[in-house]
């Protein structure tokens, strides 16, 4: 499941309702995919089923500057269109405890180059990563205006890697596990904790941590990823306010720290001397991003909710860092989002979101070692998503 517009690799938002605005949730929950960003909001949403599909399309593209001997430009779009499905249920097993589960795609990344790249291999290069996970949730109110809530994040990824002949002998500890092996599987755990507070009929407050979900390794891969094909998925922790400035309109804002400097394979650098596959081999360089998500609501009548959003996100990595992501060039920055509901009879409900991450470029600086002919790696990417589901209020006539 690659994610819709991210922040990093990570998705900007669970659920095509937090979608549309701009990925923002913390503090409002609205679905029984809630437990994907605060599973403390559950308990509020009462008896319901979703389920979704998203098209997500990235475009993504390279230019190798001189005095590199592969100066040239690279289309990464050999695949441009991806589904991601998402559903959710949620039981009040009393009105003030909520048992549900999520089922979501958590992030991902794709390159499919056209051509062959020469500095990485003799065919044409891309990886494919999708992450998902199971989520099953328990939500307690402890009074009236309070809950706390846990998720159990049961995950799943998956990864493929083509085109990076240059990269087996002398250069990795495991020459034969670092390209063209196919998909690899990987299955792992980690827990979600979360509060969710009305302090007032009008304000509400949210606050929700991930922690690092410990994954088994990629051993097809064990020769390209640092830890022997480790790849752990970060944590993160994110905070947000919802604010009813009317009786029918709702603003949020969300605040999200994404812990990509806590993963090796993700975090160390390009230009690390050891071997790829050992400990401290070469990685991505990804550090810590922070991701700001602003949304609002308005409920026009009672058949129909529009909403609206923009994200803005850091770059996760440096501009001598783009060799190795040419594989993995998340650049985007900047996320404009938009969405409605149309309240059906029977509390039965469609949501759409649209999501358009803005183009961006990243101009590489010293960021091909000399060993590999010098030059610069220049990233850009723009993304587009539009997504839809279907509710079902159970407890709504």
């Amino acid at each position: 499941m690659p994610a819709r517009a991210t922040d990093g690799y990570f998705a900007s938002g669970y659920g095509i309702k937090q979608s549309g605005q701009g990925g923002a949730g913390v503090a409002f929950p609205q679905d029984s995919l809630a437990a994907a960003t605060n599973p403390a909001g559950l308990v509020f949403v009462g008896d319901r089923v979703d389920f979704g599909i998203t098209l997500f399309r990235p475009i993504r593209s390279a230019t190798i500057t001189s005095p590199s001997p592969a100066a040239g430009n690279y289309d990464a779009n050999g695949q441009r269109i991806f589904l991601i499905p998402e559903i959710g249920y949620n039981h009040l097993l009393t009105p003030n405890i909520s048992l549900g589960v999520s089922v979501f795609g958590n992030g991902g990344m794709n390159t499919t180059y056209t051509t062959p790249i020469p500095l990485l291999g003799s065919s044409r290069a891309g990886v494919n990563l999708e992450q998902a996970f199971i989520s099953p949730t328990l939500a307690v109110k402890v009074n009236s205006h309070n809950s706390f809530g846990v998720a159990l994040n049961l995950g799943y990824q998956r990864f493929k890697a083509n085109g990076l002949q240059n990269f087996a002998s002398p250069a990795s500890s495991d020459p034969t596990n670092v390209t063209d092996k196919g998909y690899a599987n990987s299955f792992g755990a980690g827990v979600r904790v979360g509060w969710l507070g009305e302090l007032t009929s009008k304000l509400s407050l949210g606050a929700t941590y991930q922690t690092k979900t410990y994954m088994s390794k990629f051993g097809r891969y064990r020769g390209l990823f640092a830890e022997q094909g480790g790849f752990d998925i970060p944590a993160n922790v994110a905070a947000g306010i919802a604010f009813k400035v009317l009786p029918n309109t709702t603003l949020l804002l969300d605040g999200e720290r994404i812990f990509y400097g806590q993963v090796k394979s993700i975090a160390n650098n390009d230009s690390n001397q050891s071997q790829l596959g050992t400990t401290n081999g070469p990685g991505f360089g990804w550090h810590d991003i922070t991701a700001i998500k602003t949304g609002f609501q308005v409920k026009l009548n009672p058949a129909v909710t529009v909403r609206g959003g923009y994200n803005h996100s850091g770059v996760p990595f440096d501009k001598t860092q783009t060799f190795f992501n040419l594989l993995a060039p998340a650049v985007v920055q900047d996320h404009l989002t938009l969405g409605a509901t149309w309240n059906l009879s029977g509390g039965k409900e469609i949501n759409l979101a649209y999501v358009h991450a803005f183009a961006n470029t990243v101009n590489g600086f010293a960021s091909i070692a000399p060993a590999f002919g010098g030059g610069n790696v220049n990233l850009s990417m723009f993304q587009d998503s539009i997504g839809i589901s279907f509710g079902w209020d159970k407890n709504r006539k």
